[in-house]
């Protein structure tokens, strides 16, 4: 029987749903996401369920915050001035940027979220859009490759 191993790609169908039931990924059988084992693309947890699972098989995973994208964190509100964002962006509650941050003397993009608008300046969060959520997976193995991972 071919069953998922550490080094196998694989290939698989979801949907990922927080626990109001809102739909924040949807991966379908036709267009497949792949994935090799063991190289962490996916949460520990999930690839520990789908070891063992067999090509056509499905589960429903739950994946709870602090092994998916962490606790939400309040030292990630950051309060910007609104000249921060240029002419072109008129901020809004709600609506999701991609921010320039250094950490560690390297420049990187992140998302950030803007909570709140005030007259002078601009709450942004800087936490993970799914940070602080119960995660479950509707996942089914839509393919399993043998050992095509790096050894």
């Amino acid at each position: 029987m071919n069953i998922v191993e550490n080094r196998d790609t694989i290939r698989i169908a979801f949907t990922g749903k927080l626990d109001n039931g809102t739909v924040f990924a949807e991966i379908t059988p036709d267009d497949p996401m792949s994935v090799v084992i063991g190289e962490n693309q996916l949460p520990p947890i999930v690839e520990i369920a789908i070891t063992g699972m067999s090509a056509g098989e499905s589960k429903k995973i739950r994946v709870p915050p602090e092994e998916g994208y962490g606790p939400r964190m309040k030292n990630l509100l950051h309060e910007v001035p609104n000249g921060v964002f240029g002419d072109g962006i008129i901020p809004k509650p709600g609506m999701l940027l991609s921010q320039k941050v250094e950490k560690n003397g390297i420049e990187e993009r992140v998302p950030a979220t803007v909570v709140e608008v005030k007259e002078h300046s601009v709450i942004i969060d800087y936490n993970h859009p799914l940070a602080g959520h119960h995660l479950t997976y509707d996942l089914t193995i839509v393919d399993i490759i043998k050992g095509t991972g790096r050894p």
